[in-house]
């Protein structure tokens, strides 16, 4: 029974990588990490990368998410705010490099896993944001 909820799990991660990988705007790449273990659980590009830059996208994700200092930052908020829940303040994340924009967002119910969508630096970030949420949403993991 484990391994079928696993090919589940699975399957929805390889769909939830191919709809962003469609439906974003200007989309070059998109992927799915999981942040507990640092892992790029599945990506589609329309370029070739070293695996090893694969790998240090799973990591960078995970320090923007849950690095030591933004963890930090987190569990003093909930202290001050009288929060003692598991949830993450930090769920989407936009960075503009010199040619990309990269858009990470936190999954709603597993707060472990971030959706990766890749564009042109000319996307339009509304429509990123708009489809994106949209995708994420529909794909629910």
């Amino acid at each position: 029974m484990a391994t079928k909820r696993m090919t589940g799990f699975s399957d929805q991660v390889m769909s939830l990588v191919k709809s962003l990988r469609t439906e974003a705007p200007d989309c070059v790449a998109s992927g799915v990490v999981d942040v507990s273990t640092g892992m790029l659980l599945s990506y589609e590009t329309v370029d070739n990368h070293p695996p090893e830059v694969l790998d240090l996208l799973a990591g960078a994700t995970l320090d923007l998410f849950q690095g030591r200092t933004v963890v930090m930052i987190e569990d003093v908020f909930k202290e001050r705010r009288g929060v003692s829940d598991d949830n993450h303040f930090f769920q989407e994340i936009l960075v503009n490099s010199e040619n990309l924009t990269h858009l990470f967002l936190r999954m709603n119910e597993q707060q472990d896993v971030v959706a990766v969508v890749v564009c042109r630096k000319s996307v339009n970030v509304g429509m990123l944001f708009a489809q994106a949420r949209r995708v994420v949403r529909e794909h629910s993991l």
